[in-house]
């Protein structure tokens, strides 16, 4: 691992980066807000399970 070589592709990867546009950051914070509600609506399924099966929580 060089570190002179990581650093100088870290910058460049910098420079080519952007701020996102309006629009484009709603997108993702929608997409993003769906994907956790999903994740805690699983979760919460597998909870209800596990609460009614016999020896569950």
């Amino acid at each position: 691992m060089e570190v002179p070589k990581d650093l100088s592709s870290y910058i460049r990867v910098l420079k080519l980066a952007s701020t996102p546009s309006r629009e484009e950051f709603t997108q993702v914070s929608l997409i993003a807000g769906a994907g956790i509600a999903l994740v805690g609506f699983i979760g919460f399924i597998i909870f209800v399970i596990m609460a009614f099966l016999p020896g569950g929580i």
